[in-house]
């Protein structure tokens, strides 16, 4: 059974994005990246909302460029490589291969996906994630923390969720970004 991992790349804040709606401050440097890659390298399909779908697709033509990084062309090779799963009710046709779209999020279908998958699956979108999250389907939490307070913005994790966490990895990088993976435990009975 595959687990369901959440990973963001956040500012200290929590943030995914800023209140302008930019990430550049959270780029990941070759060291950084070569740590996401290697936590990529198990996953086997990627689950997005719309939006991070949008920004992802990047990865399917792009990073060929002669500037690209190893890093970088790595995890265009494993972007490539997985299946993708598209939740949104407005998104008519995709651009990616191995690509498809689900017209609503329906907790029982992730449930099976993970049931039925070897590899691990990976979930981004903060409004997808939050719904995942609400339903106890995340297995995982992965967030680089970049040294930077961006005062707002979109947060990796949603208000009203309770989740009690193992701390698994921690990792501190030379630019000062730092890894915090912790695994979600069961809720506790009340």
């Amino acid at each position: 059974m595959g687990k369901l991992i959440y990973t963001g790349l956040i500012s200290l804040d929590g943030c995914l994005v800023d209140p302008e709606g930019n990430f550049d401050w959270a780029a990941p440097d070759p060291e950084v990246h070569a740590a996401v890659n290697e936590q990529e390298r198990p996953v086997g399909t990627y689950l997005y909302g719309r939006r991070m779908y949008e920004v992802m697709r990047y990865w399917e033509t792009e990073p060929g460029a002669a500037d690209a990084s190893p890093a970088e062309l790595e995890y265009a090779d494993l972007w490539r490589k997985a299946d993708k799963v598209v939740f949104s009710s407005t998104l008519d046709q995709v651009t990616t291969a191995r690509t498809r779209v689900e017209r609503r999020f329906d907790v029982d279908h992730v449930r099976e996906l993970k049931r039925s998958s070897e590899p691990d699956l990976s979930i981004g979108g903060a409004g997808l994630a939050a719904s995942a999250l609400r339903c106890g389907l995340v297995d995982e939490l992965a967030m680089y923390v970049s040294p930077v307070v961006v005062g707002g913005g979109t947060r990796f994790l949603p208000d009203g969720v309770r989740l009690d966490l193992e701390l698994l990895q921690e990792r501190r990088f030379t630019g000062g970004v730092v890894l915090l993976r912790y695994a979600v435990q069961p809720p506790r009975s009340a």
